[in-house]
């Protein structure tokens, strides 16, 4: 799979790792433990079209939100999130 990041262009997969689903809803920080377990471990396993987030671990160190089919591999797009996704890390 090559994912092509915004900032170093078309990498092989190996350079990235994977951080989770971009789709999940997080509980509200002060939670109680088990509802954390739950959106930590508890996870889907989607079939089709799926929001994902990636780190660029082996190159430019940012955040992907990367929009993938999970079947055929995909890539359908992929973008900056974060503070450098707004220009403000800049």
């Amino acid at each position: 799979m090559i994912i092509d990041c915004p900032c170093c262009g078309r990498r092989p997969v190996s350079e990235f790792s994977y951080i989770g689903d971009a789709e999940a809803a997080k509980p509200d920080m002060h939670a109680p433990a088990a509802e954390w377990v739950k959106a930590v471990y508890t996870r889907t396993n989607p079939r089709g079209m799926h929001l994902e987030h990636w780190q660029h671990l082996h190159g430019c160190r940012q955040f992907l939100k990367i929009q993938r089919d999970t079947l055929t591999h995909e890539i359908f797009s992929v973008e900056l999130v974060g503070v450098y996704a707004s220009g403000e890390g800049e």
